[in-house]
């Protein structure tokens, strides 16, 4: 399974959790791929994410939001 080049994760006032990661590029090392995602406890008693975000930095420096993905 991929790692992140680096994550941080806070819990923000109402329990919910922020992650945030910086990947490395799948077509180009050179890029990062940087995702933010809020996580909250379920009534289910698991984990869902509730919202996420993905940025793709190209290796010029440029940015660009990135389609949400299907799961």
């Amino acid at each position: 399974m991929a790692r992140p080049k680096g994550s941080y994760f806070s819990r923000l006032p109402n329990g919910d959790i922020l992650n945030i990661s910086v990947w490395s590029g799948k077509s180009d090392a050179k890029a990062e791929i940087i995702t933010a995602e809020i996580r909250r406890y379920s009534s289910d008693s698991k984990w869902e994410t509730i919202g996420r975000l993905a940025i793709y930095r190209s290796p010029l420096g440029s940015y660009a939001q990135l389609p949400e993905k299907k799961r």
